[in-house]
């Protein structure tokens, strides 16, 4: 063991200094040093290992030689600050600060702190209570430890919500999912209640409008711009008004049958007939038609509203320009391979309780409650067979093609009747809009650098203030900016929107059988195919990675009545 007195502080009390004779103190070796580096004068000092390891080295050599009879010095320890490190996160939303206890030197302070946050330009987000709780950790700390937390966070900016159209009364379609209960508590399907009416000044629709939303900031001050929700346009349509004091609030104004439309409400006219047939002959009515009969074999009936048939729809051809209800069957023939005696078309929706051999083509859902037989169906939405207990509901034969998916409790039949099942179709579609949104957004920010750079090069303002061309001029320039930069800001949010759409496609748009798939059914999503030939139970069935994939944990229901 070396002796204590070999070492020593320097006279500004820095570092510890060793002084000794390699020939009468060596050999030495590394923990000789330190050793002697444990006593409480210098246990608090920031060892030297490379000063240590090269001081070791020479006392060994020069150890019983000549010059070992000489005094060796060296530097072997030192004092040390504590320190203080900002990290910051790349997108500069978060700010990290890791203190180090002082080798015997000063410990870090909050001016120290607050020094390094100004120079890294910390200046939002900033926590007392985090900095405060490192500052205690840190006295805990031996020589060296260190502690590390967050001690700022910025804060993201919230985009406005979309503005929201909420419809206030129900449409005749949605009586199907809605059976009348009885007296004793049990329910009557074939009494689906009176048919959906309004009076004047009943509330139709209410929008809730788009909302701008709170901008951010990051921990250096910068502020983050939100995105402003996209609004949507409320109109007053046929038989319907604003609100005298809510311009928010659409209402009627007559009576009669509510029509949803794309952007607002109608109050149709309604044509009341019982049945239609060769008494009647074929009818084409300006406004929604209610049938409480049937309409027979051979009959056409034309709306520029809804069409409501309480009874059946038998080898018939119905167009309407809103929704097509039945609310018990659709029934055809088939005529030849492709082709059946009944045709039903709708822009909005089409529902029913029961359809065989049929010709349905809708721009909204499909919606039929029981039973889908050997039809032909075509809807941009969702194709559901089921009732809303999600118990009862079989798509059997026939083609289905549904874009935003397919719905039914059983898919297919025993007898292995051959089901065909088209959906999620139009990706391809949706990127290449993808494609033109975004060199569109390009071609709006070259155009708005274009103007700026323009602007910058234009003369002082004394130059050409008085000048009524020039001030026209650059007043249209600067227009020309604003109208630019409102349709970007337009132009980017549809594309975030769509790209979302994009990215989760498949995982939307899919096939979901609540109960059972039998051998013999057709699916196509997207490119991927597959028939099956084995039975499946309660599944999803998706497009994965361009394969039909069936997952049979994915949680599946039945359809809810919408209001």
């Amino acid at each position: 063991m070396l002796p204590p007195e070999l070492l020593e502080l320097s006279s500004d009390k820095t570092k510890a200094e060793l002084r000794l004779i390699p020939n009468t103190h060596g050999p030495v070796t590394r923990d000789d040093i330190l050793q002697l580096l444990s006593f409480p004068e210098f246990s608090s000092l920031f060892p030297l290992e490379p000063s240590i390891t090269k001081t070791v080295t020479q006392i060994n050599s020069l150890c019983h030689q000549d010059d070992g009879k000489f005094e060796l010095f060296a530097e072997i320890a030192e004092r040390r600050n504590g320190s203080v490190t900002i990290e910051i996160s790349p997108d500069k939303m978060h700010a990290s600060m890791i203190l180090t206890a002082p080798w015997g030197g000063k410990q870090v302070d909050l001016p120290e702190i607050l020094t390094q946050l100004k120079k890294h330009n910390v200046c939002m987000g900033l926590s007392k209570l985090k900095i405060q709780a490192l500052m205690q950790q840190l006295g805990k700390l031996k020589p060296g430890e260190s502690c590390q937390g967050e001690i700022a966070q910025g804060k993201a900016p919230v985009n406005g919500k979309n503005a929201i159209l909420e419809r206030k009364v129900f449409l005749a379609r949605e009586r199907l999912l809605q059976p009348q209960e009885r007296a004793d508590g049990t329910v009557d399907m074939r009494n689906l209640g009176s048919m959906i009416m309004v009076k004047p000044n009943d509330i139709l629709m209410i929008k809730h409008p788009a909302t701008e939303g709170t901008p951010g900031y990051n921990i250096k001050g910068e502020v983050l711009k939100q995105k402003p929700g996209k609004d949507s346009a409320l109109q007053a349509g046929t038989g319907t008004d604003f609100h005298p004091r809510d311009p928010n609030k659409l209402i009627a104004t007559a009576a009669g049958q509510p029509v949803e439309t794309r952007t607002g409400m109608n109050v149709d006219d309604v044509l009341q007939l019982k049945d239609v047939d060769i008494g009647t002959g074929h009818v084409s009515f300006k406004g929604s038609i209610l049938i409480t009969g049937d309409v027979h074999e051979g009959m056409q009936v034309k709306s520029s509203g809804d069409i409501t048939v309480m009874g059946f729809v038998d080898s018939a051809t119905l167009d309407a320009e809103g929704d097509v209800t039945v609310s018990k069957g659709i029934i055809g023939r088939q005529i030849r391979a492709n082709e059946f005696s009944t045709k039903i078309n709708a822009q909005g929706q089409i529902s029913a309780q029961f359809v065989q051999y049929s010709h349905l083509v809708a721009k909204g859902n499909i919606l039929v409650t029981k039973q889908l037989l050997h039809s032909n169906t075509k809807t941009t939405g969702n194709l559901t067979v089921s009732d809303v207990s999600g118990r009862r509901g079989d798509l059997v034969g026939g083609v289905a093609h549904a874009e935003k998916g397919i719905t039914a409790v059983v898919i297919g039949a025993t007898a292995g009747t051959k089901t065909e099942l088209y959906c999620a179709m139009e990706q391809a579609e949706l990127k290449q809009h993808l494609k033109l949104l975004d060199e569109g957004v390009q071609a709006m920010v070259v155009a708005s650098l274009d103007i700026e750079a323009r602007l910058k090069k234009l003369p002082p303002k004394s130059e050409w203030q008085d000048d009524p061309v020039m001030v026209e001029q650059i007043k249209m320039m600067l227009d020309e900016k604003n109208r630019i930069l409102n349709e970007r800001s337009r132009e980017e949010l549809e594309f975030d929107t769509l790209k979302q759409e994009v990215e989760g496609y498949y995982d939307k748009y899919r096939v979901e059988a609540l109960k059972h798939v039998f051998l013999n059914v057709e699916f196509h999503i997207g490119q991927a195919n597959h028939r099956t030939t084995r039975e499946h139970g309660t599944c999803c069935i998706t497009n994965l990675n361009q394969e039909i994939n069936f997952n049979y944990n994915a949680k599946v229901k039945a359809p809810t009545p919408s209001h």
